[in-house]
């Protein structure tokens, strides 16, 4: 009966036509402006191959529109859940403001440019795993895990945390084991990141009947496991200096960030409310943002032997 009204709701609502605004909100323009950073960072941090910036800029903005797409699926194969939770409630597809054809049209056209311009402006093997975690992200993820088990974002996390290794593959045609570091600090970054939200949002996901892990195991082993995946998140950060990756601008940039971080995550632990969890959860955004910039500027103080 309920998901009857939601779905006679979201036809009488399909009325006006989609805004440019509406379909960067499918996009999730902000979530993927961060991962096309990470990209960048690891563009920058492979061996130079002597592309034109040009072809290196292409190959960024392939990187996006795939993780764009993925993102517009997920509005679709979610609109009921979204339907039901405050933070979602007022995306496009849910208020019938783009339809599911119209968006399913636009994703499947910004991934085939986005997949041209990979295959032309970088290399096969860029855009076959770019189309992978687009498939892990989009179908595997959202379709399967977030329905399935509260780990979910750990398991599907590695489809988020590809970036770096998609930019440092864009420019090598060949994979390493230093974006594949990259690829880890993004990945513990992951469940810490989304669990703090799920902890604020734990009314919204079991309304909705998604396992998240406050929902499935209580908001205190929730709070423990994020302190418990912060700590991890230090130690996999600091990795990049020990073997060479990156020099002391980085490493003292990471334990500032990451010190923050624990705190933070202390706080949420001892606390005995969950006033603080969207707090960590805000940071965490700042975090790995400045982190990846750090690594960028690192580089560019070796590189130039500016210190």
């Amino acid at each position: 009966m309920e998901n009857t009204l939601i779905q006679k709701k979201y036809r009488a609502s399909v009325t006006r036509a989609a805004s440019i605004k509406d379909y960067l909100e499918l996009c999730k323009i902000k979530v993927v402006a961060l991962l096309v950073l990470t990209a960048l960072v690891g563009l920058a941090l492979a061996p130079d191959m002597g592309r034109s910036f040009i072809l290196q800029g292409f190959s960024l903005l392939g990187i996006g529109l795939l993780a764009s797409s993925a993102a517009v699926i997920n509005h679709i194969v979610d609109h009921e859940i979204d339907a039901k939770m405050a933070r979602t409630k007022n995306r496009p597809v849910v208020k019938g403001r783009v339809s599911r054809t119209q968006a399913l049209v636009f994703s499947a056209s910004i991934a085939v440019t986005g997949f041209v311009l990979l295959v032309y402006s970088a290399n096969w093997l860029t855009a076959e795993l770019t189309l992978f975690a687009l498939v892990g992200y989009a179908f595997i993820y959202t379709l399967y895990l977030k329905r399935a088990t509260p780990q979910n974002i750990v398991i599907g996390g590695l489809a988020g945390a590809m970036p770096p290794l998609l930019g440092w593959v864009s420019e090598t045609n060949q994979l390493a084991a230093e974006p594949w570091l990259l690829v880890m600090i993004i990945f513990t970054w992951t469940p810490p990141h989304f669990w703090a939200l799920a902890i604020h949002r734990r009314e919204d996901y079991k309304k909705a009947k998604i396992p998240m892990l406050p929902v499935t195991h209580g908001v205190a082993f929730s709070k423990t496991c994020v302190l418990l995946y912060s700590l991890l998140l230090t130690l996999v950060c600091i990795v990049p200096y020990l073997i060479g990756m990156s020099g002391h601008f980085y490493l003292v940039s990471a334990m500032i960030l990451n010190g923050i971080f624990l705190y933070k995550a202390t706080k949420l632990k001892l606390s005995g409310n969950c006033d603080s969890a969207m707090d960590l959860f805000k940071f965490s955004i700042i975090h790995l943002m400045l982190l990846f910039i750090a690594l960028f500027i690192d580089k560019a103080i070796i590189a130039y032997n500016i210190l």
